[in-house]
C-alpha cells in the first residue's frame, strides 16, 4: 500500500493495494471514487441492456466510459500480483466485488471478523503510562476496522466508550466533560 500513482493531469493520485490493510486502501478509493462521481459504477454496477443495442445511445456511452473509467482506476490501483486476481473483470463494479470477497470475505466471514473487532472495542482501555493521542489512534483504527466491515457505530458511542476507559489521571476531567458537553455532537 506504499506507493502512489501521480499524475500531471486532473488525474486523483491513487494508492497502490499491495495486499495489506485493505480496509484502508478501499476507504481511500472509495473517497476517491465519489470525489470523481464514479462511486455509483463501483458499488452497484449499472445494467447493461440485454440484448446490447446495434447503435448504443449517449446514455448508454456515458455509461460506458464512467464505467470503464472507474475500472481504469481499480486496475491502476493494485500491484501486479492483485491485478491478476481481476484481470477478467469487465465492469468496475465486478471488478471491486471481487477485491472485496477475496480481502473481506463472504457474510460468515465478515460477520466473524465483526465479532472480533467488537471484542476488541469491548476490551479497550488506555494504558497507564499511554499518551491520549496513542490511545485515540488505537480507538480510531479499531472503529476503522469496524466500518470497514459495514458495522454503523456512532461517534456518541465512540465518545462514551473512550471516556470510560481513560485512564485514572483523567478521572478528574472526565466528569466535566460529560456534563459540559453534548456527547453526540461531541467528536475526538
Amino acid at each position: 500500500m506504499a506507493g502512489n500513482i501521480t499524475n500531471t493531469s486532473s488525474q486523483p493520485s491513487i494508492s497502490i493495494f499491495r495486499g495489506e490493510k485493505y480496509h484502508l486502501w478501499s476507504l481511500k478509493m472509495k473517497t476517491m471514487f465519489k470525489s470523481q462521481e464514479l462511486w455509483i459504477w463501483v458499488g452497484k454496477g449499472y445494467d447493461e441492456p440485454n440484448p446490447a443495442p446495434a447503435v448504443p445511445d449517449q446514455q448508454l456511452r456515458d455509461n460506458r466510459k464512467k464505467d470503464a473509467k472507474a475500472l481504469f482506476f481499480i486496475q491502476s490501483a493494485l500491484d501486479g500480483d492483485i491485478f491478476s486476481r481481476i484481470s477478467s473483470a469487465n465492469s468496475a463494479h465486478g471488478a471491486w466485488e471481487i477485491l472485496k470477497q477475496e480481502y473481506l470475505g463472504d457474510a460468515r466471514v465478515i460477520k466473524v471478523r465483526l465479532q472480533t473487532f467488537r471484542s476488541d472495542f469491548a476490551k479497550l482501555v488506555m494504558g497507564e503510562k499511554e499518551y491520549v493521542q496513542t490511545y485515540l489512534s488505537r480507538v480510531t483504527e479499531i472503529v476503522s476496522q469496524m466500518r470497514s466491515y459495514g458495522e454503523e457505530i456512532s461517534n456518541e458511542n465512540i465518545v462514551s466508550k473512550v471516556l470510560r476507559s481513560l485512564n485514572e489521571n483523567w478521572n478528574n476531567i472526565v466528569p466535566a466533560i460529560e456534563e459540559s458537553k453534548d456527547l453526540s455532537t461531541f467528536k475526538l
